[in-house]
């Protein structure tokens, strides 16, 4: 069965970098799509980007020249690099096997941007 486990989460200043990391374990990644996902207090939980198996790439407006996905299927991993993050972007990030109805999920990690 696969797993996923997030990383690179944690307190950071308005206009800072984060990158974030999703390392699967149990299947290999080459044939999911890999979306990120966030949820803040209060709110529902959005996509935030997705790379297709073939690296087809989208993103929220909301993070759109801020954010980058990408992955290495070598290492079965997948990234978020946060750039000129805002108070906003705080909120548990969750990366997925899949984008549109995601088959796994991992546990998440919590960005907080503050100062």
């Amino acid at each position: 069965q696969l797993q996923l486990v997030e990383s690179g989460g944690g307190l950071v200043q308005p206009g800072g970098s984060l990158r974030l990391s999703c390392a699967a374990s149990g299947v290999t990644l080459d044939y999911y799509a890999i979306g990120w996902f966030r949820q803040a207090p209060g709110k529902e939980r959005e996509g935030v980007s997705c790379i297709s198996s073939t690296g087809n790439i989208d993103y929220a407006d909301s993070v759109k020249g801020r954010f980058t996905i990408s992955r290495d299927n070598a290492k079965n991993t997948a990234y978020l690099q946060m750039n000129n993050l805002k108070p906003e972007d705080t909120a548990i990030y969750y990366c997925a096997a899949g984008c549109g109805f995601p088959d796994y999920w991992g546990q998440g990690t919590q960005v907080t941007v503050s100062s």
